[in-house]
């Protein structure tokens, strides 16, 4: 939960301190941002917000640091799931991962 928190937010954060330039894809990872903190359709959102981050980062490479690190843990929220708390866990139940034995 903490992390799909903090990428929604710098994701959020992003978008209105950057307002006017690239408006496009800043729009489209703050929404990304949005279901990533509420948990909806997380894998979707995280790999919308890593396209989003990714066109950023390419488009400006002076300042690459941040969007390039956004794209990555949005990547990483698209790999892992929503979580205990988020509205996937309450629509379709928690995804549990056993390993197998040996």
């Amino acid at each position: 939960m903490t992390q799909r928190l903090l990428v929604g937010a710098a994701l959020l954060y992003c978008t209105v301190a950057t307002w006017g330039v690239q408006a496009a894809p800043h729009v489209i990872g703050a929404l990304a941002g949005l279901l990533l903190m509420v948990g909806l359709w997380t894998p979707a959102a995280g790999i919308v917000a890593a396209c989003a981050e990714g066109w950023i980062a390419f488009s400006s490479p002076a300042h690459a640091g941040i969007p390039a690190a956004l794209a990555v843990l949005g990547m990483t929220l698209a790999l892992i799931g929503p979580g205990e708390w988020s509205v996937d866990a309450r629509l379709y139940g928690r995804k549990h991962i056993v390993p197998p034995k040996l």
